[in-house]
């Protein structure tokens, strides 16, 4: 991992702020995926961190499913196993470690959540192409991130990026403290 990615990446010792009731109240999980996950789904969740939105998702694609729960800092992929350790979410959900540079994924997935980690991402264009070989066609990634970390002209530069690789803008939800975009994985 480079200096630069340490940097901008958070840090396991910080995983507390992102799993706690009070996130969990402001961005309910469910709520938020409610109208893109369901039943028997393969989704990829990138940056999961501890595993807030994996553990959702596992819960709302059910046994028939699939959840690929990805992040580089093996810290993180470890919090998300002790807490699916001896629950039938251990078959759902699959911690997988990701590189610094790439994914490196190479099964089709349904749905992509990319929630609060783009910003992290020091090649964006690299890292949306790859989400494009990941991503099944005409499938949806939706993209969440944190306002007081991605001004609205970064965010709108990232918006750019995505339909000049030919992503699909399909709504723009909202959600608290956040940009956000739906987008589809068009030919």
């Amino acid at each position: 991992m480079s200096q630069d990615t340490k940097q901008r990446v958070c840090p396991v010792e910080n995983a507390g702020t992102l799993d706690n009731k009070i996130r969990k109240f402001l961005q309910n999980p469910r709520k938020i995926l409610k109208p893109y996950v369901r039943s028997g789904m393969t989704v990829l969740d990138v940056g999961c961190g501890p595993g807030v939105f994996s553990i959702e998702m596992a819960e709302m694609v059910g046994p028939s499913g699939n959840v690929v729960a990805a992040d580089l800092q093996e810290g993180m992929l470890q919090l998300l196993k002790e807490k699916i350790k001896g629950t039938p979410l251990e078959k759902i959900v699959e911690p997988y470690k990701c590189e610094a540079s790439r994914i490196g994924l190479t099964r089709k997935v349904d749905f992509v959540l990319a929630f609060y980690m783009v910003h992290e991402v020091p090649d964006k264009r690299s890292f949306f192409k790859e989400i494009r070989t990941i991503l099944r066609d005409n499938e949806a990634m939706l993209i969440v991130e944190p306002n007081f970390h991605v001004s609205k002209k970064a965010f709108g530069e990232m918006l750019d990026s995505l339909v000049d690789l030919r992503f699909e803008v399909i709504e723009r939800p909202r959600f608290f403290f956040s940009r956000s975009v739906l987008v589809k994985n068009v030919n």
